[in-house]
C-alpha cells in the first residue's frame, strides 16, 4: 500500500510553485486542436482555420499512436528508425512537436483532435470530471455514468464538416470503438471501418485514401499506451511496442497513393512514477489532502478537486503547501484565466473544472489506493503540463 507522507515544514518546506509559471499548451498554432482544422482547410472545407501552417494535400491520413510522446520517441531511435528519420528537420525530416492540451489525457486529446476545439470549448477537461447536473464524477473515457453525449459535447466534428463539404472522411480503427460515446462526439463523420488487425488497418487506411480525389482518413493504435501504463516506458515491453508501431507507420507510408500526406501524431506522452511513498501521495490515506474535498477528479498527474461548500480557499491553500514545488496548484478562476484549458471556456464547461486544479511536476502523482485501486497501480502516467507529457510528434510523409 502507498503510504502518506509526513507532511509539514519539518518534512517538506520548499516554496510553492507559482501557477503562472506552468508551461501552458500552445493553443492556436501548435496544439492538437489545430491539426485537423489546418488539414481540412487545405482541402477546401469552409469555416475552418488554424494558426498551424501545413502544406495543403488532397488526401490526408492522420495516424494517432496513443502515448507516443515527442521526448519518448526522440530517446529511442534504435527502436523506431523510421519514425526517427522523420523527427528532426535538421536531419532531413519534417517533424515538429505539438502540445497535447491540458490535461494531457486520451479523452481530452481525442476530443481536441476530432472537434478542432480546445478543452474549454469541447468540454472534456479531464479523465474524470464533475457532471454539474448530477453532482457525480463522470469518466469521459469510459463514459460512466451515462450522460447524453451530445449534451456533453455539442459541436460538430471536423470529419462531419469535411464529409458535408464533399471530402471522403473515414475512421479506420478497432471495431469496438464504433459505437462508443467518445467516438460519436469526437471522431465520427463519414464512414467507420473497424478492423482488429493493426496491419489491416494500415492497408485499409491507404486504400481509402486512394478511393476519392479528396479524402480525410483517421487511424489509431492504442497498445503502446497500455504497455506504458502497465510496465512503464523504461520497460522492454514498451520498447517492443514502439518497434511494432515503427513498422506500422512505415507500412502505411509505403502504401500511400499519389497526392497524399500522412501525419503521425499522438495524444500525450508519459512518465514513470516510482513505487516510492515519496513519489505517490495517497489521497485516501492523507488527511491534509482530503480535508474539504468532496470529490477527487482527474487522474494521478492532473487532479480536479471539488470542494465542499465554503472550503475551496482552504483546499487551495493546503494543496499548495503540501505539494509545494511538486505541482502547479491553481483555483478554477486562475486556471481559466491563465489559459490552461484554452483561450476560452464555455459556460457549460466551467463547473466541470475543479474548484482547485493540481498539475504535477517531476515524477510524482496523487493516487487514491482505495477509491481508484487500478489507476493507482499504474507505473506510466500522464496528464500534466511537463514536456514529457505535453509534447507530441507531428511527423509528415508526402507523395
Amino acid at each position: 500500500m502507498v503510504q502518506s507522507l509526513p507532511h509539514g515544514p519539518a518534512a517538506h518546506d520548499p516554496v510553492p510553485l507559482d501557477p503562472r509559471t506552468a508551461p501552458v499548451p500552445r493553443y492556436g498554432d501548435a496544439s492538437l486542436a489545430d491539426l485537423l482544422p489546418a488539414v481540412a482547410a487545405g482541402q477546401g472545407v469552409p469555416g475552418l482555420s488554424s494558426g498551424l501552417e501545413l502544406e495543403p494535400a488532397d488526401r490526408v491520413c492522420v495516424f494517432l499512436v496513443d502515448g507516443m510522446g515527442w521526448e519518448l520517441l526522440a530517446a529511442h531511435p534504435g527502436e523506431a528508425p523510421f519514425l526517427s528519420s522523420l523527427l528532426h528537420t535538421s536531419r532531413g525530416g519534417t517533424g515538429q512537436p505539438l502540445t497535447a492540451g491540458f490535461p494531457s489525457t486520451t479523452a481530452t486529446s481525442l476530443a481536441s483532435v476530432g472537434t478542432g476545439r480546445v478543452p474549454g470549448a469541447h468540454g472534456l477537461p479531464g479523465y474524470t470530471v464533475l457532471d454539474p447536473a448530477t453532482g457525480e464524477l463522470m469518466n469521459q473515457l469510459r463514459w460512466q455514468p451515462w450522460t447524453d453525449p451530445y449534451r456533453w459535447q455539442p459541436y460538430p466534428t471536423v470529419f462531419q464538416l469535411a464529409d458535408a463539404a464533399g471530402v471522403a472522411a473515414c475512421q479506420v480503427t478497432a471495431p469496438h470503438f464504433e459505437h462508443t460515446p467518445l467516438t460519436k462526439i469526437a471522431l465520427s463523420g463519414g464512414s467507420f471501418l473497424g478492423r482488429l488487425s493493426a496491419e489491416e488497418r494500415m492497408d485499409l487506411a491507404a486504400e481509402r485514401l486512394g478511393s476519392a480525389d479528396r479524402a480525410l482518413v483517421y487511424t489509431y493504435y492504442a497498445e503502446l499506451d497500455g504497455s506504458g501504463h502497465r510496465h512503464g516506458v523504461d520497460s522492454d515491453a514498451w520498447r517492443g511496442q514502439l518497434m511494432y508501431v515503427d513498422g506500422l507507420a512505415q507500412r502505411l507510408a509505403e502504401r500511400l497513393p499519389p497526392r497524399s500526406a500522412l501525419y503521425i501524431t499522438a495524444d500525450h506522452g508519459m512518465v514513470d512514477i516510482p513505487r516510492d511513498p515519496d513519489a505517490r501521495y495517497d489521497f485516501d490515506h492523507d488527511w491534509e489532502l482530503r480535508a474539504g474535498v468532496a470529490r477527487l477528479g482527474g487522474e494521478g498527474r492532473a487532479r480536479h478537486l471539488y470542494a465542499v461548500p465554503g472550503a475551496a480557499g482552504d483546499v487551495h491553500a493546503v494543496w499548495r503547501e503540501v505539494l509545494a514545488d511538486r505541482a502547479w496548484v491553481a483555483t478554477r478562476d486562475e486556471a481559466i484565466e491563465l489559459g490552461w484549458f484554452g483561450p476560452r471556456v464555455d459556460d457549460r464547461v466551467r463547473a466541470r473544472i475543479g474548484d482547485v486544479v493540481a498539475a504535477m511536476t517531476g515524477t510524482v502523482a496523487v493516487v487514491a489506493t482505495e477509491t481508484e485501486p487500478n489507476e493507482s497501480e499504474l507505473i506510466g502516467m500522464h496528464g500534466s503540463m511537463t514536456p514529457a507529457e505535453q509534447l507530441v510528434p507531428l511527423l509528415e510523409v508526402r507523395t
